[in-house]
């Protein structure tokens, strides 16, 4: 090995050992004692690691909120897939008048921030009489998006039109062409796709916290928020809900980092 790659390699080390400090830290927390987390050195080594703080968080409702991010998170990824695909093909695939400028004015909305939105949304929210429910957590979300339907638009662009030219030849519809056709050669792409939407809404914020009040839908984010206060900052209880809610994504990162990759590769030759 050159000095060369050796400086390379360090660096990359050092890089990965930053960013995994903070969550090694907050997973010793989670296994630490309130009273030596108040009393002991920083940084000190549990002694003994306790579960407590894991133990408590089904006696205030945390299992609860984990049930009803788990169902959110999954309902909008379907909704995600399945209106940004026929979009994404429309927009790659079908000719019809209008069709760039139309896409091109759908993607400048990315350009709007999400704050922007959160008033009108809530008022259309309440005056439909959904406030605090689980479709006003879901609808907002379940139809789409900008960045999914650009993205997916630009891999469906890469795949052969021969390929279904020759679908409609042997009789197959749109939807067939989809279906057995489009999605079959899009599913590093799409692994990619449900995993952005699976992380970024497990970890949504902002739009649960304004439109859902009480215990009955509360979603991770805002209960772990909710430790904070409830318990006077806890940071060891705090730390044990942040760690039961990163373990999901970890583990779906794990099972699927081959498609993530493949779905790079395949967009960087492209």
């Amino acid at each position: 090995m050159t000095s060369r790659n050796a400086l390379v390699y360090l660096g990359l080390l050092t890089g990965a050992l930053i960013t995994l400090l903070p969550f090694g830290l907050g997973l010793l927390t989670s296994v630490t004692s309130a009273q030596q987390f108040a009393t002991g050195a920083p940084l000190s080594l549990p002694r003994p690691p306790t579960l407590a703080n894991y133990a408590a968080l089904g006696d205030a409702g945390f299992g609860r909120a984990l049930a009803v991010t788990a169902l959110m998170t999954a309902t909008i990824a379907l909704g995600q897939l399945t209106f940004s695909v026929l979009a994404a093909f429309a927009f790659a695939k079908l000719r019809f008048a209008g069709r760039d400028p139309l896409f091109w004015v759908y993607i400048a909305t990315l350009m709007v921030p999400g704050t922007v939105t959160v008033v009108p949304l809530y008022l259309m929210m309440a005056q439909a009489g959904l406030r605090n429910t689980f479709w006003a957590l879901v609808l907002p979300f379940l139809f789409g998006s900008p960045y999914a339907i650009f993205l997916l638009r630009e891999y469906f662009r890469g795949v052969p039109d021969d390929l279904i030219n020759a679908a409609r030849l042997d009789g197959a519809n749109t939807l067939d062409v989809i279906v057995h056709v489009i999605v079959p050669a899009s599913k590093p792409i799409l692994v990619t796709l449900t995993l952005i939407t699976v992380v970024s809404q497990w970890n949504s914020f902002m739009w649960p916290l304004v439109i859902t009040s009480g215990g009955t839908w509360r979603v991770l984010t805002v209960a772990t928020a909710g430790l904070q206060t409830q318990y006077n900052a806890q940071w060891t209880l705090v730390m044990a809900a942040t760690t039961v809610a990163i373990v999901p994504l970890i583990a779906l990162f794990l099972v699927f980092q081959r498609q993530i990759v493949r779905s790079i590769v395949v967009t960087g030759l492209k």
